[in-house]
Protein backbone atom coordinates (compact mmCIF):
# COMPACT_ATOMS: atom_id res chain seq x y z
CA UNK A 1 0.00 0.00 0.00
CA UNK A 2 1.18 3.50 -0.80
CA UNK A 3 0.01 6.62 1.05
CA UNK A 4 0.61 10.08 -0.42
CA UNK A 5 0.46 13.02 1.96
CA UNK A 6 1.96 16.44 2.62
CA UNK A 7 3.12 15.82 6.19
CA UNK A 8 3.83 12.48 7.86
CA UNK A 9 3.79 12.62 11.66
CA UNK A 10 5.67 9.82 13.41
CA UNK A 11 4.09 9.47 16.85
CA UNK A 12 0.43 9.72 17.91
CA UNK A 13 0.87 11.05 21.43
CA UNK A 14 -0.40 14.47 22.56
CA UNK A 15 2.22 16.40 20.57
CA UNK A 16 1.59 14.37 17.41
CA UNK A 17 -2.19 14.74 17.70
CA UNK A 18 -1.95 18.51 18.15
CA UNK A 19 0.45 18.66 15.21
CA UNK A 20 -2.10 16.79 13.09
CA UNK A 21 -4.74 19.40 13.95
CA UNK A 22 -2.36 22.25 13.20
CA UNK A 23 -1.31 20.70 9.89
CA UNK A 24 -4.99 20.69 8.90
CA UNK A 25 -5.24 24.32 9.98
CA UNK A 26 -2.37 25.06 7.58
CA UNK A 27 -4.27 23.26 4.82
CA UNK A 28 -1.93 20.29 4.68
CA UNK A 29 -2.83 16.67 4.11
CA UNK A 30 -1.56 14.69 7.07
CA UNK A 31 -0.85 11.06 7.97
CA UNK A 32 0.08 9.79 11.43
CA UNK A 33 1.98 6.57 12.14
CA UNK A 34 2.48 4.98 15.57
CA UNK A 35 3.73 1.59 16.71
CA UNK A 36 1.00 1.45 19.36
CA UNK A 37 -2.46 0.25 18.32
CA UNK A 38 -4.28 3.21 19.94
CA UNK A 39 -4.02 6.99 19.78
CA UNK A 40 -2.58 8.88 22.73
CA UNK A 41 0.92 7.44 23.06
CA UNK A 42 2.25 6.86 26.57
CA UNK A 43 -0.77 8.49 28.19
CA UNK A 44 -3.17 5.94 26.70
CA UNK A 45 -0.78 3.04 27.27
CA UNK A 46 0.26 3.87 30.83
CA UNK A 47 -1.48 6.83 32.45
CA UNK A 48 -5.09 7.20 31.25
CA UNK A 49 -6.34 7.85 34.81
CA UNK A 50 -3.54 10.23 35.77
CA UNK A 51 -4.45 13.83 36.49
CA UNK A 52 -2.31 16.08 34.27
CA UNK A 53 -1.57 19.51 35.71
CA UNK A 54 0.55 21.29 33.09
CA UNK A 55 -1.91 21.83 30.23
CA UNK A 56 -2.93 25.45 29.73
CA UNK A 57 -6.59 26.13 30.44
CA UNK A 58 -7.09 23.03 32.60
CA UNK A 59 -6.25 23.19 36.32
CA UNK A 60 -6.37 19.40 36.15
CA UNK A 61 -7.41 17.01 33.39
CA UNK A 62 -7.46 13.22 33.33
CA UNK A 63 -5.14 11.67 30.75
CA UNK A 64 -7.88 9.87 28.84
CA UNK A 65 -9.95 13.09 28.70
CA UNK A 66 -6.99 15.04 27.31
CA UNK A 67 -6.44 12.41 24.61
CA UNK A 68 -10.15 12.38 23.77
CA UNK A 69 -10.12 16.14 23.25
CA UNK A 70 -6.94 16.02 21.15
CA UNK A 71 -8.37 13.25 18.95
CA UNK A 72 -11.53 15.29 18.37
CA UNK A 73 -9.44 18.35 17.56
CA UNK A 74 -7.20 16.38 15.18
CA UNK A 75 -10.27 14.98 13.40
CA UNK A 76 -10.80 18.41 11.82
CA UNK A 77 -7.70 17.68 9.71
CA UNK A 78 -9.13 14.32 8.52
CA UNK A 79 -5.79 12.57 9.15
CA UNK A 80 -4.87 9.16 7.82
CA UNK A 81 -3.97 7.01 10.84
CA UNK A 82 -1.50 4.17 10.40
CA UNK A 83 -1.55 2.55 13.85
CA UNK A 84 0.23 -0.56 15.06
CA UNK A 85 2.98 0.08 12.53
CA UNK A 86 6.59 1.21 12.87
CA UNK A 87 8.42 3.60 10.57
CA UNK A 88 11.54 1.68 9.58
CA UNK A 89 13.48 3.56 6.90
CA UNK A 90 13.59 7.00 5.30
CA UNK A 91 14.86 8.12 1.92
CA UNK A 92 14.88 11.51 0.20
CA UNK A 93 13.93 12.29 -3.38
CA UNK A 94 13.37 15.48 -5.38
CA UNK A 95 9.80 16.01 -4.19
CA UNK A 96 10.10 15.03 -0.56
CA UNK A 97 10.60 12.04 1.70
CA UNK A 98 9.62 8.39 1.47
CA UNK A 99 9.13 6.42 4.68
CA UNK A 100 8.74 2.64 4.73
CA UNK A 101 6.68 0.99 7.46
CA UNK A 102 7.16 -2.48 8.87
CA UNK A 103 4.00 -3.78 7.15
CA UNK A 104 5.41 -2.83 3.72
CA UNK A 105 3.34 0.37 3.52
CA UNK A 106 5.15 3.18 1.72
CA UNK A 107 4.35 6.74 2.78
CA UNK A 108 5.37 9.46 0.34
CA UNK A 109 5.39 12.83 2.08
CA UNK A 110 6.63 16.33 1.37
CA UNK A 111 7.94 16.57 4.95
CA UNK A 112 8.18 14.46 8.12
CA UNK A 113 7.57 15.50 11.73
CA UNK A 114 8.87 13.15 14.43
CA UNK A 115 6.86 13.36 17.66
CA UNK A 116 7.76 9.95 19.00
CA UNK A 117 8.21 10.94 22.65
CA UNK A 118 10.85 8.66 24.11
CA UNK A 119 10.62 6.25 21.20
CA UNK A 120 9.71 2.62 21.76
CA UNK A 121 9.64 1.70 25.45
CA UNK A 122 9.49 -1.32 27.71
CA UNK A 123 9.13 -1.37 31.52
CA UNK A 124 12.13 -2.04 33.74
CA UNK A 125 11.65 -5.47 35.32
CA UNK A 126 11.29 -6.12 39.04
CA UNK A 127 13.98 -8.74 39.85
CA UNK A 128 11.78 -10.48 42.44
CA UNK A 129 8.77 -10.39 40.13
CA UNK A 130 9.82 -12.95 37.54
CA UNK A 131 6.88 -15.23 36.76
CA UNK A 132 4.29 -13.03 38.51
CA UNK A 133 3.33 -10.70 35.66
CA UNK A 134 -0.43 -10.88 35.11
CA UNK A 135 -0.84 -12.82 38.36
CA UNK A 136 -1.01 -9.77 40.59
CA UNK A 137 2.08 -7.98 39.31
CA UNK A 138 1.64 -5.16 36.78
CA UNK A 139 3.82 -2.39 35.43
CA UNK A 140 1.06 0.17 34.75
CA UNK A 141 -2.28 1.15 36.28
CA UNK A 142 -4.65 1.98 33.41
CA UNK A 143 -7.70 1.66 35.70
CA UNK A 144 -8.12 1.95 39.47
CA UNK A 145 -11.26 -0.20 39.82
CA UNK A 146 -9.45 -3.59 39.82
CA UNK A 147 -7.56 -2.52 42.96
CA UNK A 148 -10.64 -1.80 45.07
CA UNK A 149 -10.42 -3.43 48.50
CA UNK A 150 -6.95 -4.86 47.90
CA UNK A 151 -3.64 -4.49 49.69
CA UNK A 152 -1.39 -2.85 47.09
CA UNK A 153 2.40 -2.60 47.12
CA UNK A 154 3.95 -0.07 44.75
CA UNK A 155 7.67 -0.22 44.01
CA UNK A 156 9.42 2.95 42.85
CA UNK A 157 10.24 6.54 43.76
CA UNK A 158 9.26 8.53 40.69
CA UNK A 159 6.19 10.51 39.66
CA UNK A 160 4.27 7.46 38.44
CA UNK A 161 4.75 5.56 41.72
CA UNK A 162 3.60 8.51 43.81
CA UNK A 163 0.71 9.43 41.50
CA UNK A 164 -0.60 5.88 41.58
CA UNK A 165 -0.17 5.72 45.35
CA UNK A 166 -2.28 8.88 45.77
CA UNK A 167 -5.02 7.69 43.42
CA UNK A 168 -5.18 4.17 44.83
CA UNK A 169 -5.19 5.25 48.49
CA UNK A 170 -8.96 5.95 48.65
CA UNK A 171 -9.73 2.83 46.59
CA UNK A 172 -7.48 0.12 48.00
CA UNK A 173 -7.63 -1.41 51.48
CA UNK A 174 -3.99 -0.40 52.00
CA UNK A 175 -1.17 1.06 49.93
CA UNK A 176 2.51 0.52 50.68
CA UNK A 177 5.16 2.32 48.65
CA UNK A 178 8.62 0.72 48.65
CA UNK A 179 11.68 2.59 47.40
CA UNK A 180 15.33 1.64 47.47
CA UNK A 181 16.52 5.10 48.58
CA UNK A 182 15.52 7.75 51.11
CA UNK A 183 15.25 10.45 48.41
CA UNK A 184 12.57 10.44 45.72
CA UNK A 185 12.50 11.54 42.09
CA UNK A 186 8.82 12.53 42.25
CA UNK A 187 7.62 16.12 42.44
CA UNK A 188 8.01 17.51 45.97
CA UNK A 189 4.35 18.49 46.21
CA UNK A 190 3.22 14.95 45.35
CA UNK A 191 5.70 13.44 47.81
CA UNK A 192 4.29 15.63 50.58
CA UNK A 193 0.72 14.64 49.67
CA UNK A 194 1.68 10.99 50.00
CA UNK A 195 3.42 11.65 53.32
CA UNK A 196 0.21 13.30 54.55
CA UNK A 197 -1.94 10.35 53.43
CA UNK A 198 -2.40 6.85 54.86
CA UNK A 199 0.12 5.40 52.38
CA UNK A 200 2.87 3.47 54.17
CA UNK A 201 6.33 4.58 52.98
CA UNK A 202 9.15 2.05 53.27
CA UNK A 203 12.51 3.47 52.17
CA UNK A 204 16.04 2.12 51.75
CA UNK A 205 14.20 -1.08 50.94
CA UNK A 206 13.68 -3.64 48.21
CA UNK A 207 11.26 -6.45 47.42
CA UNK A 208 13.18 -9.66 48.11
CA UNK A 209 10.43 -12.10 47.14
CA UNK A 210 6.77 -12.46 46.19
CA UNK A 211 4.58 -15.31 47.49
CA UNK A 212 1.17 -16.68 46.68
CA UNK A 213 -0.82 -19.66 45.50
CA UNK A 214 -1.30 -18.87 41.81
CA UNK A 215 -1.67 -15.15 42.42
CA UNK A 216 0.17 -12.66 44.62
CA UNK A 217 -0.70 -12.90 48.32
CA UNK A 218 2.27 -11.28 50.06
CA UNK A 219 5.66 -9.67 49.53
CA UNK A 220 8.87 -9.78 51.54
CA UNK A 221 10.50 -6.36 51.94
CA UNK A 222 14.13 -6.20 53.01
CA UNK A 223 15.51 -3.16 54.83
CA UNK A 224 19.16 -3.71 55.66
CA UNK A 225 19.38 -7.10 57.35
CA UNK A 226 15.72 -7.19 58.37
CA UNK A 227 12.89 -8.62 56.28
CA UNK A 228 9.20 -7.84 56.80
CA UNK A 229 6.22 -9.55 55.18
CA UNK A 230 3.34 -7.41 53.92
CA UNK A 231 -0.02 -8.65 52.63
CA UNK A 232 -0.45 -7.83 48.97
CA UNK A 233 -2.95 -8.98 46.39
CA UNK A 234 -1.46 -6.53 43.88
CA UNK A 235 2.08 -5.31 43.17
CA UNK A 236 2.81 -2.39 40.86
CA UNK A 237 6.41 -2.14 39.65
CA UNK A 238 6.78 1.54 38.76
CA UNK A 239 10.49 1.38 38.03
CA UNK A 240 10.49 3.41 34.85
CA UNK A 241 11.13 2.03 31.43
CA UNK A 242 13.86 1.34 28.95
CA UNK A 243 13.49 3.43 25.81
CA UNK A 244 15.24 3.49 22.48
CA UNK A 245 14.70 5.24 19.19
CA UNK A 246 14.48 1.97 17.31
CA UNK A 247 14.83 2.27 13.51
CA UNK A 248 14.98 6.09 13.79
CA UNK A 249 18.60 5.67 14.83
CA UNK A 250 19.38 4.41 11.32
CA UNK A 251 17.95 7.47 9.55
CA UNK A 252 21.09 9.57 9.96
CA UNK A 253 19.51 11.95 12.48
CA UNK A 254 21.75 13.80 14.92
CA UNK A 255 21.10 12.22 18.32
CA UNK A 256 22.13 13.39 21.78
CA UNK A 257 21.38 11.00 24.65
CA UNK A 258 18.45 9.34 22.84
CA UNK A 259 16.97 12.70 21.77
CA UNK A 260 16.91 14.40 18.36
CA UNK A 261 18.85 17.64 18.10
CA UNK A 262 16.79 20.46 16.55
CA UNK A 263 17.22 24.15 15.79
CA UNK A 264 14.76 26.92 16.81
CA UNK A 265 12.55 26.04 13.82
CA UNK A 266 12.36 22.41 15.04
CA UNK A 267 14.45 21.30 12.06
CA UNK A 268 16.66 18.23 12.47
CA UNK A 269 19.92 17.84 10.57
CA UNK A 270 18.05 16.07 7.74
CA UNK A 271 16.25 18.13 5.08
CA UNK A 272 12.44 18.17 5.38
CA UNK A 273 12.59 16.27 8.67
CA UNK A 274 11.37 18.11 11.79
CA UNK A 275 10.83 17.01 15.38
CA UNK A 276 8.75 18.19 18.35
CA UNK A 277 7.90 17.10 21.88
CA UNK A 278 9.86 15.04 24.38
CA UNK A 279 12.05 13.50 21.69
CA UNK A 280 13.75 16.82 20.92
CA UNK A 281 16.94 18.27 22.40
CA UNK A 282 18.22 21.86 22.40
CA UNK A 283 19.66 24.31 24.92
CA UNK A 284 17.13 24.96 27.68
CA UNK A 285 14.80 22.12 26.68
CA UNK A 286 11.94 21.48 29.13
CA UNK A 287 10.00 18.22 28.70
CA UNK A 288 6.37 19.12 29.35
CA UNK A 289 3.22 18.43 27.35
CA UNK A 290 2.61 22.18 27.19
CA UNK A 291 6.03 22.71 25.61
CA UNK A 292 5.37 19.97 23.07
CA UNK A 293 2.21 21.71 21.88
CA UNK A 294 4.17 24.90 21.15
CA UNK A 295 6.93 22.98 19.41
CA UNK A 296 4.35 21.18 17.27
CA UNK A 297 2.97 24.50 16.01
CA UNK A 298 6.49 25.80 15.33
CA UNK A 299 7.45 22.63 13.47
CA UNK A 300 4.28 22.53 11.34
CA UNK A 301 4.57 26.20 10.37
CA UNK A 302 8.15 25.74 9.27
CA UNK A 303 7.35 22.46 7.53
CA UNK A 304 4.62 24.28 5.60
CA UNK A 305 7.31 26.51 4.06
CA UNK A 306 9.49 23.50 3.24
CA UNK A 307 6.49 21.97 1.48
CA UNK A 308 5.51 25.20 -0.30
CA UNK A 309 8.25 27.88 -0.43
CA UNK A 310 5.58 30.48 -1.28
CA UNK A 311 3.88 29.90 2.08
CA UNK A 312 4.56 32.05 5.13
CA UNK A 313 5.90 30.69 8.39
CA UNK A 314 3.31 32.64 10.38
CA UNK A 315 -0.16 32.04 8.94
CA UNK A 316 -2.06 34.41 11.20
CA UNK A 317 -4.05 33.50 14.30
CA UNK A 318 -6.55 30.64 14.18
CA UNK A 319 -9.20 33.00 15.57
CA UNK A 320 -8.87 35.04 12.38
CA UNK A 321 -9.41 32.06 10.06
Amino acid sequence: MTVDTDLLIVGAGPTGLFAAYYAGFRGLRVAVVDSLPELGGQITAMYPEKQILDVAGFPSIKGRDLVEGLVAQAATADPTYLLGRTATSLTHDEDGVSVHLDDDTLVRARAVLVTAGIGKFSPRPLPAGEGWLGRGLEFFVPSFAPYAGKDVVIVGGGDSAFDWALHLEPVARSVTLVHRREAFRAHERTVQQVRDSSVRLVTSAEISSISGNGTVESVEVRVGEETTSYPAQAVVAALGFIADLGPLQQWGLEVHKRHLVVDPAMRTNLPRVFAAGDITEYAGKVRLIAVGFGEAATAVNNAAVAIDPAAKVFPGHSSEA
